[in-house]
């Protein structure tokens, strides 16, 4: 089993404003399958980093554009299925209003790629269904836009909270191993412990 990391250019756009960014792209899996977490700006780009092997599902962390801008087009090339938290449909709907994604996430939903079982985490507050993936076999935590090295992700803009945020993180992901490594939407990694120590408990 390994997790295969990219990172990809585009922008990120909601409330009239645009920025360039850059993002993680996380691929779990094996030599024959994986699961692709996000589908952002570059398609040719994460279809290298899935090198032939079967996509089983790609999964949204959240619906903002930066992360699902190209998940209809990656899916039309695998046959993968999309699957997003259905509490992000306003936000999907402001960069694909006339394609849905094919599945609902659910919290304590499991997804198995080889012999790792990802766990779905509902983190409301960055977006309304933001989402985590919790690998435990590997140790890890996918955060999507969620957590960052440096604290919570932003929540100055529309359909966002900072108090709903701080509630996830403590309440679901503080509660996981303090070694567990955090892989995030942007940026370097992290810990739990060391984001529950600069956040507090």
């Amino acid at each position: 089993m390994s997790i295969t990391h990219a990172v990809t250019s585009g922008t990120f756009s909601l409330d009239g404003q645009t920025f360039d960014v850059d993002n993680n792209l996380w691929l779990v899996g094996d030599e024959d399958e994986v699961i692709v977490i996000d589908a952002p700006h570059d398609v040719d780009a994460i279809l290298k980093a899935v090198d032939g092997r079967r996509v089983q599902a790609i999964i949204c962390t959240h619906a903002h554009d930066d992360h699902v801008r190209v998940a209809p087009e990656l899916a039309d090339a695998t046959g993968a299925p999309i699957w997003l938290h259905p509490a992000d449909e306003p936000v999907w709907n402001l960069t694909h209003p006339h394609r849905r994604w094919d599945h609902d996430l659910f919290d304590g939903q499991e997804f198995t790629v080889g012999s790792v079982t990802l766990t779905v985490i509902h983190t409301p507050g960055h977006a309304p269904g933001a989402v985590c993936l919790y690998a435990p076999e590997l140790g890890c935590v996918f955060t999507g836009d969620t957590l960052f090295n440096g604290g919570p992700g932003a929540t100055g803009r529309s359909f966002s909270s900072r108090d709903t945020i701080e509630e996830s993180i403590r309440a679901r992901l503080f509660e996981l191993p303090d070694a567990t490594v955090v892989h995030t939407g942007h940026g370097d990694d992290t810990t739990i412990g060391a984001e529950a120590d600069a956040l507090g408990r």
